[in-house]
């Protein structure tokens, strides 16, 4: 019995639809107690878009797949399975991948949602790549949309000024040998998941009692915890994915972080010893866009010529969970 012979699966194309409405940290002066200085130098955010309260978040996503599709020269009714990475869906049923399936009238693709936080794109990516490379799907959507402006508390000074809404997707498919997603890691612990938290169908007296505003259904995060995490599951992510794929820091382009906190990436840079020149940051425009944020950038990062075909880039990110992930991708 002769052995499988694994095709190689890439990014084909990409794009992302991002809301309208900008709310900038001077608007969030007039809100809380903060200011834009004090939200820039603990950030490096300067402002967020919001999705309309009338607009539902797969409307968005929609749009950022039918751009990805365009991007790729792939039809809709060529996609074998969509993908949605989301932690803030319009519906718990019918699921986001089957509201953009019907939007985008992908009538032959099977569809499901994936939550693994902000480490929802490559957790997808790593998924999407298992399927192509068996032969099981050629082409294969992968979206991210986050709305996490409507579960933040804005009342929470802390939290408030970090999060905001935007979709982006990839179209997956197979492309020739030693292109493409070279290697993925992907990686949780369960026992770090009350450092950030989003009730949905429930909620317990303790962690209601922990959440100032009326509505408890809102993000909350221990932000000091979380960032002691980030730093140090984004640098070994990238040490890991490396080691895997016999390559080392010098062999790598560019790096597209998860977009959550400026310090964070520089604390994961110091660790790293890369220049800053090699990282793609884009979170004063957007701030932290949940899994939406590594795809958006990795947009902007092709689209302003600093990917080109034959470089090895790197995307990481972490997240709820808590995850984290990394993935190796030679471009084509």
């Amino acid at each position: 019995m002769s052995e499988l012979k694994l095709k190689n699966a890439g990014i084909l194309g990409v794009g992302k639809c991002i809301p309208e409405k900008i709310l900038t940290n001077y608007d969030l002066e007039k809100m809380v107690d903060t200011s834009d200085e004090w939200i820039t130098q603990r950030t490096g955010i300067s402002e967020r878009r919001i999705l309309d309260d009338n607009v539902p978040l797969h409307q968005l996503a929609a749009v950022a797949s039918q751009r990805a599709l365009e991007n790729a020269g792939i039809k809709p009714e060529e996609i074998d399975l969509i993908i949605a990475a989301t932690e803030t869906p319009d519906y718990l049923t019918p699921s986001m991948s089957a509201l953009i399936q019907k939007s985008i009238s992908a009538c032959n693709a099977a569809a499901f949602d994936l939550n693994a936080a902000c480490s929802g794109f490559v957790y997808s990516l790593t998924v999407a790549n298992q399927f192509i490379m068996t032969g099981y799907y050629k082409y294969i959507l992968v979206v991210c949309c986050e709305g996490l402006s409507r579960v933040t508390d804005w009342e929470d000074r802390n939290t408030c000024v970090l999060f905001g809404d935007a979709s982006a997707a990839v179209v997956l498919g197979p492309v020739e040998e030693g292109f493409g997603i070279l290697n993925t890691y992907i990686g949780a612990d369960g026992s770090l998941g009350h450092n950030i938290t989003i009730p949905c169908c429930y909620i317990n007296e303790e962690e209601a009692a922990k959440r100032s505003g009326r509505n408890k259904m809102t993000i909350r995060m221990v932000g000091s915890e979380v960032f002691k995490f980030a730093v140090k599951a984004m640098s070994q992510s990238v040490e890991k994915v490396l080691e895997d794929s016999g390559l080392s820091i010098n062999d790598i382009k560019l790096i597209i972080p998860h977009q959550a906190n400026v310090r964070i990436i520089e604390g994961a840079l110091k660790r790293l010893e890369i220049d800053e020149n090699r990282i793609y940051v884009n979170v004063h425009r957007y701030g932290n866009t949940s899994s939406a944020s590594i795809p958006v950038a990795l947009e902007e990062a092709l689209r302003e010529g600093r990917i080109s075909e034959g470089d090895n880039i790197i995307l990481v990110g972490f997240g709820g969970g808590l995850t984290w992930a990394s993935a190796l991708i030679k471009w084509k």
